[in-house]
């Protein structure tokens, strides 16, 4: 009896845990109110299995955009299946590494990378030497972002005074794959400054606090709430946040894009119809509606 017990409690557990993690997704188009429950696999998070078209999106944890433990996966993660499927496209979503997720894009292992900022004509390829990126992705209309700042340790001075000029010899933390913005790129391109990469925001943070840099570039909210949501503990978490502070001024709001592989078959059609569904869900106010109804529970 015991042993029952136990077994139907392990099931039960398993269950609901696996229905907290299918994500659905709702949204209006051409007034018509659709709903998609996405089944979760080995591969990704999977949605309208029966769609014209069978594509894959690689993404990263990014949060509050978006993120496996973000609240409904994040409003982007909500509006790139709403995009896709309102076209009839059968999706699947998986969270990678940002560069290897630039990677499979690039080599067209995968259809779609979001969200990317703007790709500037000179930004190289990180994988294929002598190649442009924007010879091998494609970018969508561009939908809301965020800003882009600075981040450095809370009460010492740093040299940039709101010229990009200044930071040259300093040490900027990035995250290795990121566009930034197209003037510091191509100054770190360049060798200006001396530039120290991390595998993702969290490792961002820490090499801040651990004195390894001087600044490090990035969207505050996004590097403020990974390291609250992380699993580090919370006496830790504490430290970095009280102890960092964004740099004034900030250097630019940047729009996201979804960025689509000139390496898949049919790229250009692709592209085409998630433009068609950006302008229709902007027209319309879906794409606010699923920027605020999907934020405010984080």
């Amino acid at each position: 009896m015991i042993v029952r017990t136990l077994f139907l409690l392990l099931l039960l557990t398993n269950t609901a845990f696996a229905m907290r993690d299918t994500p659905s997704v709702q949204y209006q188009y051409q007034n018509q109110s659709v709903t998609y429950i996405g089944s979760t696999t080995g591969n990704g998070y999977e949605f309208n299995p029966e769609g014209k078209k069978k594509i894959t999106m690689v993404t990263l944890d990014w949060p509050p955009y978006i993120g496996t433990d973000v609240c409904h996966k994040g409003w982007a993660f909500q509006l790139a299946i709403a995009v896709l499927t309102s076209q009839n496209y059968a999706v699947t979503v998986r969270f990678l590494p940002w560069s290897r997720a630039v990677l499979e894009a690039e080599q067209g292992k995968a259809d779609i990378l979001f969200p990317e900022y703007f790709i500037e004509d000179t930004a190289p390829s990180d994988f294929m030497t002598d190649v442009p990126r924007k010879e091998l992705l494609g970018l969508s209309r561009p939908f809301p972002g965020g800003n882009i700042s600075f981040m450095k340790r809370r009460g010492e001075a740093v040299a940039f005074n709101g010229n990009l000029d200044s930071i040259k010899g300093m040490k900027i933390g990035v995250v290795r794959g990121y566009q930034n913005f197209p003037e510091f790129d191509a100054m770190m391109d360049a060798g200006a400054f001396k530039k120290f990469e991390a595998i993702d925001d969290l490792q961002l943070m820490k090499l801040l606090i651990g004195k390894r840099v001087d600044m490090v570039i990035g969207d505050p909210k996004v590097l403020r709430h990974t390291v609250a949501h992380s699993k580090m503990p919370q006496i830790t978490k504490n430290k970095i946040l009280h102890n960092v502070e964004e740099v004034q001024p900030s250097l630019k709001y940047n729009p996201l894009y979804f960025a689509v592989s000139k390496n898949k078959p049919g790229w250009h059609l692709l592209l085409s119809d998630i433009n068609i569904a950006l302008h229709q869900f902007t027209r319309s106010g879906e794409l606010h509606r699923i920027i605020k109804e999907n934020s405010r529970c984080d």
